[in-house]
């Protein structure tokens, strides 16, 4: 059997969702198949018409609909709390379904009196009762979907707009009743309905839908093989193979836990029987799966609300990415080339590895998905269209050979599954609009980042070092998405008036939101992947921040280089690039101790730390860019970092002359 097989299977159990009866299995397929074709016609995916058009009017008519559709399937496939009833669907929460559909049904029909008439200003009374309702369904939505914290800090900021005049002077905004922030709150394009939702409905969904079908056609599986075939044999080829598959299984999928669990059911078990330590091996898992979220051509929903909110196509957010992401992704394989080096780890026997030539007739066809799919969001510009279109492909060349066709039931898990992906993402993504529409409502958004660059004193690397260390603290508490969307419009704007790039600026955000997947204490990437690496999640983390430290330089590289994300001209970016990808295999040779065509740094106990220290300054120095916010230039960072290295060589050829010394211990055994 190929090592990849195993992998067949979409998704590992998901304890958070409900077993379903035959007749809410039948709802959820009815509700998802109808936002489907929802979604698709409103992208006008067939022969390029609307065919809903008497229907769907207005674009809030839509949104409704797609809220109506998804909001109430949390209720189905969502339990109230951990010791709720997990076999069918209990009668309060079937109460919930119906009051959610309802409720949503009333904003649909009074979609055009909502525009016409300014409901979220001045609404009937019978519109302000539905809309209280609608307000507590979305909160109660996301705690269940999206976890207590996320809850917690929708809840407090929903409600600011009525306490906003009573507070502090820097947080003090205009006040409004509990009727009028209900109001607008349901009824505005700012607030549920806002940039999240129509992110969401009008780019994401496509994305999604691809990458469950991705999933559940055998992707797992292929890309694992071809991974295995590829480097499989080379030495630390476990670990590398991690980085390979778990990176574009991840660009797809966008969700770094469900890739975890997915690729790493087969990656960890290999790393650790070539030598690797569990702990090590989970912290490569955590790292490769962390990177594909922040790799094109996907990258999560994440990517779609930033070309939303930056007013760009979202191919644009995708070529930017590709320079930062190949960066962090080379640093992570050079470190582990680097540990596998120094420890003589080697690679997987060539006889249980798949044969690469068989693993690509059977696949064949998820490269042309894949590249479809990249070919008509580059050349054609269709992010709207593209992922339907590859999506179609791909089922339809699933069905025609035999490898991994569907049955009634596969196709039943895919619909179900993908169910349950969009109605955790609209619960969450309501919710978040609600703290859009307070920030937007008591025009509090404008304070703060006026606050914010006074408190910076004016300095923009001042600003910079807050928006990376509030990113971080955001992701802990909030999904990535809600802690992007909230800084995007607090701190974003502060950066952008300090004469930085607002490409840069956004990703910077989104960069350091992911942090926390890898960083204790919080590390969710990291504690699943100590759960399959049977490790301390605690040790696991640590492991995980080391191996994936580069990630920590990166946003601040970019921010302070607009050409490493291709804004410039063509020698500006080759030489910016390059002098990046020598700096980072220094640095990542230096924390691995051993560089690429000088050998084991660590022969000599005493003079192993001055000399990691010396290389790992010089890889920072050659891979930060000079001038503007720096005050040394480019030359005179590149000189230090060679007088660096020369001191390096110097410690290196006196460590020899010496002879060699006891080994130290390292990371991977």
């Amino acid at each position: 059997m190929a090592l990849g097989q195993s992998a067949d299977q979409p998704a590992v159990a998901d304890r958070r969702h409900r077993r379903l009866t035959f007749f809410w299995t039948a709802v959820a397929v009815a509700f998802t198949v109808l936002t489907v074709v929802l979604a698709v016609d409103q992208v006008r995916v067939i022969f390029g018409r609307q065919w809903l058009g008497g229907v769907i009017l207005l674009t809030n008519h839509y949104l409704y609909a797609i809220l109506g559709l998804l909001l109430p399937l949390t209720f189905v496939f969502f339990p109230a709390g951990k010791r709720a009833r997990r076999d069918g669907v209990p009668w309060y929460d079937a109460a919930l379904f119906a009051v959610g559909l309802a409720v949503c049904l009333f904003f649909f029909l009074n979609a055009v009196n909502i525009v016409d008439q300014g409901w979220e200003f001045v609404a009937p009374d019978q519109a302000i009762y539905v809309s209280y309702l609608l307000w507590l369904l979305v909160l109660e939505a996301v705690r269940r979907a999206g976890g207590i914290a996320i809850f917690t800090i929708v809840l407090v900021l929903s409600l600011y707009p009525i306490l906003a005049d009573r507070m502090p002077g820097p947080i003090a905004g205009l006040a409004s009743t509990l009727g009028e922030t209900a109001a607008y709150h349901t009824m505005s394009i700012e607030s549920i309905l806002g940039i999240p939702m129509r992110a969401f409905a009008e780019l994401v969904i496509g994305f999604l839908i691809f990458g469950v079908a991705l999933q559940h056609s055998g992707g797992g599986k292929f890309f694992l093989n071809l991974a295995f075939a590829l480097l499989g044999g080379v030495r630390g080829g476990a670990a590398k193979v991690s980085i390979f598959a778990s990176g574009l299984m991840g660009s797809m999928s966008g969700s770094v836990i469900t890739n975890v669990l997915t690729t790493g059911v087969m990656t960890i078990p290999a790393m650790r029987r070539t030598g690797f330590r569990p702990a090590y091996a989970g912290g490569v898992e955590a790292c490769a799966s962390t990177g594909g979220v922040l790799m094109p051509p996907v990258m999560g929903a994440t990517a779609f609300i930033m070309a939303t909110i930056i007013e760009v196509p979202y191919v644009d957010i995708a070529v930017a990415a590709v320079i930062p992401s190949a960066l962090y992704f080379f640093g992570l394989f050079v470190q582990i080339d680097a540990a596998a080096a120094r420890l003589d780890l080697e690679g997987l026997p060539r006889e249980e590895l798949p044969a690469l030539g068989p693993t690509l007739r059977e696949g064949w066809y998820f490269v042309l998905a894949f590249t479809l799919l990249v070919f008509m969001l580059v050349y054609l510009r269709r992010e709207a269209l593209a992922p339907f279109y590859a999506t179609a492909i791909l089922i339809a060349l699933n069905q025609i050979f035999p490898h991994n066709r569907w049955g009634r039931q596969q196709l039943l898990d895919f619909v179900v599954a993908t169910g349950k992906l969009l109605t955790e993402l609209t619960a969450i993504l309501a919710a978040v609009g609600l703290i859009v529409g307070a920030l937007s409502m008591t025009g509090m958004a404008g304070t703060l980042v006026n606050d914010l660059v006074f408190l910076a004193g004016g300095s923009v690397l001042v600003l910079l070092l807050m928006g990376a260390v509030t990113s971080f603290i955001m992701g802990i508490g909030m999904t990535v998405t809600a802690a992007y969307i909230f800084l995007a419009i607090i701190l974003a704007p502060a950066l952008i008036q300090g004469g930085l790039s607002p490409m840069a600026v956004h990703l910077f955000i989104l960069y350091w939101g992911m942090m926390s997947y890898i960083t204790p204490p919080v590390a969710l990437g990291a504690f699943a992947a100590a759960a399959l690496a049977q490790a301390s999640p605690m040790r696991t983390g640590l492991e995980a921040m080391r191996l994936g430290s580069i990630i920590y330089f990166i946003p601040f590289f970019f921010v302070l280089e607009p050409a490493l994300i291709l804004d410039g001209a063509w020698p500006d970016i080759l030489l910016s690039t390059a002098s990046a990808f020598l700096g980072i295999a220094l640095a990542a040779g230096a924390l691995q101790g051993h560089l690429l065509l000088v050998g084991d740094l660590t022969r000599h106990a005493v003079l192993q730390w001055p000399l990691r220290i010396l290389i790992l300054l010089a890889g920072l120095l050659f891979a930060t860019p000079g001038g503007g916010l720096v005050p040394w230039s480019d030359l005179q960072m590149a000189a230090t970092a060679v007088l660096l290295m020369l001191g390096a060589l110097t410690l290196i050829a006196l460590a020899r002359r010496r002879g060699p010394a006891e080994q130290t211990g390292g990371p991977a055994r």
